[in-house]
C-alpha cells in the first residue's frame, strides 16, 4: 500500500479528535508502542488504547489542533500540535503543547509514537 504518512497522521487526529476509538483502535498494530513524557511507554495496542480511554474519561472535552503535519520518511511522520482540556474530576484546565514523531508499518498501521511535550503537564 502507498500511502503519505502526514495525511495518515490527520486522519488519525481526526479519529482521536472524535474520540472514535474503534479507528483509533485500527490504526494501531497489535505490537505497537507509544512512548511519553506524559504517559511512560506503553507496547501494545490493548496497552495503548486502555490509556487513551482512561485519558479522555478525565479529559472528554480535550481539543487538539495540528500546527504542522509532515512527511520525514515512506513510513514515518512528524506533527507539531496544541491541546486544551478540562480535567472532569477538578474542573481544572489543560493546556499542552509539543510534537510527535509516528512511524507506520507498510499497511499505514502505526507501529511507534513518540510525544515531547513542550512542557510538563
Amino acid at each position: 500500500m502507498v500511502f503519505d504518512p502526514a495525511e495518515r497522521i490527520t486522519l488519525f487526529h481526526d479519529a482521536i479528535n472524535r474520540l472514535d476509538y474503534e479507528a483509533i483502535e485500527n490504526f494501531f498494530e497489535e505490537n505497537a508502542t507509544y512512548v511519553s513524557n506524559g504517559v511512560g511507554s506503553l507496547a501494545g495496542r490493548e496497552a495503548i488504547m486502555e490509556a487513551f480511554r482512561g485519558y479522555f474519561d478525565t479529559y472528554p472535552d480535550q481539543t487538539a489542533v495540528n500546527s504542522l503535519v509532515e512527511t520525514l520518511t515512506p513510513l514515518s511522520g512528524r506533527s507539531v500540535w496544541s491541546v486544551r482540556a478540562t480535567n472532569s474530576k477538578t474542573g481544572k484546565p489543560l493546556i499542552r503543547e509539543g510534537e510527535e514523531t509516528i512511524t507506520f508499518d507498510e499497511d499505514g498501521r502505526v507501529i511507534r509514537v513518540e510525544v515531547t511535550d513542550y512542557q510538563e503537564f
